[in-house]
């Protein structure tokens, strides 16, 4: 395992995590005690003088950057941070409080589970926390984690994984079994290395590894986010459209595919602000090809999907992984009804048998089944390419906007032109017949608005950028979740 650079105690988190006016505690005395004879009384009593506390989490609420959150932050020196009746009575509390006073909850387990003194009993209120932070969640409240050293056993496996964004701090170990009890149990080490904070980010398991001096940066960008609704105003008169030059279909798609062309990264980067990368599906898989985010263009908040098209071309090619990646945003975007932006960027999904054999079809279906249900207004760019299944998975929207070389087809037009003329060499005859352009999105009611290219945004990719950022700011001012027959009427052919 990697080297721990400290272990804070919850006393010293809150103080380097909020604001420098401090906190209020919501703690009461534990109810009960046992006998102070007994040895579990013994047991309490010297966790109380060593650690300053009266039991094994602090809860209370304070200031972020000037938001007042609520917070469960575990003491590791009362016996090894375990849940007991009385910590889950505390925790229970104060989950229900916040959610009754609408903040959002800061979770910073650092514990090894279940305390064994009471066994049994204890170990089921891992259930009951659980229900009172889904409670909160089913509320529309943001509830993040950060996991410290070390965090296993049931801590990890109810309310330490529940997150809508999880982090974890340097060289932390984290895992639900832990490594003592293994090496006991089977007479040898765990495998070393899996059991960190960076290996599980790594896997998917974890959305960033912070430090504690980094923590309030990024749990106040966060929360710029989730805390935050667009503007309520309704979005302005769509620009007027003027048709565009007749280019022809084959032209943009080779300005679509030249390398310099700006993807999503460059988007968030140029025209966005608060971004808050996600990482993985949180069950063990990257979903490398596709960037899941938060962030802010100008006032309006949102949840980002974007296929990532430096990624794909660099042998990371859209796979089931990456699909549920894209659903993991759906969920979070409808539980804390935020709005939902796509960004259709993808030469087409992964082609292997391993894409086969991890359901790639099924995810596809699953993507258009929760995006055109979702209960969150919906936004779709439509950024460059956009071949195949994968670029319909993201597409339908309350509102859609396509760049001015953007196109949207079935296949690639090298493979259409297989399938009918039996040679990749009549692409470009088949792509200016499948009306794959921009105008004619445009024109058939598939997307909305235009978002210009002078003449190419691989020749202006920051002012391109900008006018997109900017357009997306625009529609999501107002923009109201439509009715799943809506989203799909625009489908519909004229009569």
């Amino acid at each position: 395992m990697d080297a721990v650079t400290e272990r804070a105690g919850a006393r010293e988190l809150l103080r380097r995590v909020l604001d420098a006016d401090g906190w209020t505690s919501w703690d009461t005395p534990p109810a009960a005690h046992p006998d102070p004879s007994s040895s579990y009384g013994r047991d309490l009593a010297a966790a109380r003088d060593r650690s300053g506390c009266d039991e094994a989490v602090r809860t209370g609420e304070g200031r972020l950057r000037g938001r007042r959150v609520a917070f469960v932050v575990s003491e590791f020196r009362f016996l090894a941070g375990s849940i007991g009746l009385a910590t889950a009575d505390r925790i229970v509390a104060a989950v229900e409080r916040a959610t009754a006073e609408r903040l959002p909850l800061l979770a910073a387990p650092a514990s090894g589970g279940t305390r064994m003194q009471e066994g049994t009993a204890a170990f089921v209120q891992m259930a009951r926390i659980t229900a009172a932070v889904m409670a909160h969640r089913a509320a529309g409240l943001p509830y993040l984690v950060y996991l410290r050293h070390p965090t296993t056993g049931g801590v990890f496996a109810s309310w330490g994984s529940l997150g809508h964004v999880t982090a974890a701090e340097p060289g932390a170990l984290i895992g639900f079994l832990g490594p003592r009890v293994y090496e006991g149990l089977h007479g040898e080490p765990f495998p070393p290395g899996v059991q960190v904070a960076e290996n599980l980010a790594a896997k998917g398991l974890l959305d960033a590894v912070v430090g504690i001096d980094d923590l309030p940066d990024v749990a106040s960008r966060t929360l710029n986010v989730l805390c935050e609704k667009p503007p309520a105003t309704a979005r302005a008169t769509d620009p007027p459209f003027s048709a565009p030059p007749d280019i022809p279909a084959w032209e943009s798609i080779e300005r679509s595919r030249r390398p310099g062309r700006p993807g999503v990264r460059d988007l968030l980067r140029l025209g966005a602000s608060d971004v808050t990368p996600l990482s993985g599906t949180g069950e063990g898989e990257s979903g490398r090809g596709l960037l899941l985010a938060l962030a802010r263009f100008g006032d309006a908040p949102c949840v980002l999907i974007g296929q990532d098209r430096q990624s794909q071309h660099t042998g990371h090619p859209l796979g089931p992984a990456a699909l549920r990646l894209a659903r993991r945003g759906m969920r979070l975007a409808a539980e804390l009804a935020l709005p939902l932006v796509t960004v259709v960027d993808t030469p087409g999904a992964a082609l292997s048998a391993e894409a086969e054999e991890g359901g790639l079809a099924g995810e596809i279906a699953r993507c258009l089944a929760d995006l055109i249900t979702l209960p969150a207004p919906t936004l779709c760019l439509l950024l460059g390419e956009g071949a195949g299944g994968a670029a319909l998975a993201l597409l339908p929207a309350d509102r859609v906007l396509v760049a001015r070389h953007g196109w949207l087809a079935p296949l690639p037009p090298e493979g259409a032109s297989l399938i009918v003329h039996r040679t990749p060499s009549r692409a470009d005859e088949l792509a200016a017949a499948q009306g794959v352009r921009s105008a004619d999105l445009l024109r058939d009611g598939v997307a909305d608005v235009l978002v210009d290219e002078h003449p190419d945004a691989a020749d202006e990719p920051e002012p391109f950028c900008r006018r997109a950022s900017a357009a997306v700011e625009r529609e999501l001012s107002g923009l109201a979740p439509g009715a799943p027959a809506v989203r799909a009427a625009r489908y519909r052919p004229e009569p």
